[in-house]
């Protein structure tokens, strides 16, 4: 599991940083991954990234502000073209429907694929055997959400060397002790799960937010996040100015992330004014003096996931 970020501007792009676009990578875990807001430009970051459309499964748009979603109607247009003959599932608030409609119908845009939009007021949106995801409102000029992506506790490790005292070597009866079956051993004896595999492992949370000011819903959406992705438009010295436009400083974030417990932390959504290193520096440094474990999201930088102890 790894964050790839495309855009790291608010508002407009610049010759230095693109508007927002996250990815998320669950290549081990799905062999796919997640896209998360599409501003205009987004399917051009792809190109330059080693992410292919063809493995996009689902895409989550915060909220309907253009730099969040203007490249959405030329990345779904495109998708076909690179090999995406796979359903994909978008999510959004209300409103994304009609506009995704509208582009698609006024283009005469064909898609190949099935496209599925669920627009949402929050709560939980997808579940499977290896996910969550679940949504709350934030508090923006227009309705913008957070989502929190639960990875399922994973299967501990393997006894191996239990197993193979008992003549079983890598194969099927690996999977069903996986799958919590009990099984017989070439040597005759019943082995249960209990008996040959340790402990599960915890899964990953990770959050990401679309633009907010500070509020409550932010806490229980990171909660113990192992990776928070958290707006930080602003030096904290324009905090009346971040409050204004309904959106959050480097501080803000920061305190955000230490009050939910949240492992780690990455800025984003900078406001075009900061265009030098020194200005991101700054950023980083404002919110490390509160949360030290902080990093500036990089546009096409690849940030592991950890679990916790890794």
């Amino acid at each position: 599991m790894e964050l790839y970020f495309m855009g790291t501007n608010a508002g407009v792009p610049s010759l230095e940083r693109n508007v927002t676009s996250l990815a998320l990578r669950l290549l081990d875990e799905r062999r796919s991954f997640w896209l998360f807001d599409c501003g205009e430009g987004t399917q051009h970051q792809i190109l330059r990234s080693p992410l292919k459309l063809s493995k996009l499964e689902s895409i989550f748009i915060t909220h309907l502000h253009g730099d969040h979603l203007f490249g959405l109607p030329g990345l779904l247009s495109s998708r076909a073209y690179q090999g995406g003959d796979t359903p994909l599932s978008l999510y959004g608030p209300p409103g994304l429907k009609k506009f995704v409609n509208t582009a698609m119908d006024l283009s005469e845009s064909r898609i190949s694929y099935k496209i599925d939009i669920v627009e949402h007021e929050g709560g939980c949106l997808f579940e499977d055997a290896t996910f969550r995801v679940e949504s709350a409102k934030l508090d923006h000029r227009i309705s913008s959400y957070g989502y929190r992506v639960i990875e399922k506790d994973l299967p501990g490790k393997l006894d191996i060397e239990l197993l193979k005292s008992h003549g079983i070597t890598p194969g099927p009866l690996y999977g069903k002790l996986k799958r919590g079956e009990s099984i017989v051993a070439p040597d005759g004896t019943t082995l249960t799960p209990s008996e040959v595999l340790g402990g599960p492992k915890k899964g990953r949370v990770v959050t990401i937010l679309g633009d907010t000011r500070p509020c409550p819903s932010v806490i229980p959406l990171a909660k113990d996040a192992d990776a928070l992705v958290h707006e930080a438009t602003f030096l904290h010295e324009l905090a009346d100015t971040a409050h204004t436009y309904h959106h959050s400083t480097a501080r803000q974030a920061a305190e955000a992330a230490k009050e939910a417990g949240a492992k780690s932390l990455y800025l984003t959504h900078f406001s075009s004014r900061y265009k030098y290193e020194d200005q991101l520096q700054g950023l980083l440094h404002e919110a490390e003096t509160i949360f030290p474990n902080t990093k500036l999201a990089r546009e096409h930088g690849v940030y592991p996931v950890l679990r916790s102890g890794e």
